[in-house]
């Protein structure tokens, strides 16, 4: 998950993501509370799902969410770009849904759910 606001950045490894809407397109991501990317998402009100390549060690060290969070900039050595909403969308994601938050739900728990519509998609065909 990734987000951007004015000139800040941050990304995230989420725990889960699934569908929940068809018209209009929606998913729902469940994303671990306390991070720096959630005032990015709250200011900006967008963020994207970039499926990762489990081989990409960089990428996964980058938004390990247990990593401390103040290290910089983790799109400084990532390739990116961005599609409808400006939130960095990472060019080797095989898949990408860049989304505007509908709904933000705090569970009151070490995770809270972040429903996106779909406002962008990309996908790399082998």
């Amino acid at each position: 998950m990734t987000a951007a606001y004015e000139e800040e950045r941050a990304g995230i490894v989420v725990r889960a993501v699934q569908p929940c809407g068809t018209e209009p397109p929606l998913i729902c991501v469940a994303a671990r509370t306390g991070h720096r990317i959630e005032p990015l998402i709250r200011d900006s009100r967008c963020f994207a799902i970039c499926q990762l390549d489990p081989a990409n060690r960089l990428v996964l060290r980058k938004f390990d969410p247990d990593a401390p969070t103040d290290r910089g900039d983790p799109f400084d050595a990532i390739p990116f770009d961005a599609l409808v909403t400006g939130s960095p969308i990472i060019r080797a994601s095989a898949l990408v849904f860049d989304c505007e938050v509908v709904r933000h739900y705090d569970l009151e728990t070490d995770h809270e759910l972040y429903v996106g519509q779909v406002l962008g998609c990309r996908s790399v065909q082998d």
